[in-house]
């Protein structure tokens, strides 16, 4: 099996939506409608920070995305990449999909200049860690959130 990443478009939203479904019950977290369609918005919107990618298998079927945005790294005084989002269907999921989706990122990343390219996983996955352990190197930093 082949795999082709390619930049979302306009036309990809019920595909994606379902790839988005997926990510959301792995990730345990609750999806309503209105999540979904601002996130996809926010995807389509030349204006808006969120850009995404999705592989495609050789039937044309939906079998990973991620999302990406650039954000600004002050003490570099440059701008990286930050990966939101990345996500690979349970079936293909040791195919070297997620390999590819990062690898993507990296070339939209160089291809605008991004000086790096960070993303975070939960300390429990354990497959994943091993994967992000191969593409990349992992930091010292610690992630905290505070509602608002």
């Amino acid at each position: 099996m082949s795999i082709k990443v390619r930049p979302l478009g306009d036309k990809d939203f019920f595909p994606w939506l379902g790839l988005f479904e997926g990510y959301s019950e792995f990730s345990k977290s609750d999806l309503t409608d209105e999540k979904a369609l601002r996130v996809w918005s926010w995807i389509i919107d030349k204006n808006h920070d969120l850009d995404g990618a999705v592989a495609v298998d050789d039937n044309g079927d939906f079998v990973g995305f991620t999302l990406y945005r650039a954000f600004p790294r002050t003490l570099s005084g440059d701008v990286g990449l930050f990966i939101d989002d990345l996500f690979v269907t349970a079936a293909v999921r040791d195919g070297g999909v997620s390999k590819s989706l990062l690898e993507f990122a990296r070339e939209y990343a160089k291809a605008h200049n991004y000086r790096t390219l960070q993303w975070i996983t939960t300390a429990d996955d354990k497959s994943t860690k091993k994967l992000y352990d191969e593409v990349g190197t992992r930091t010292n930093w610690v992630t905290y959130e505070a509602e608002v």
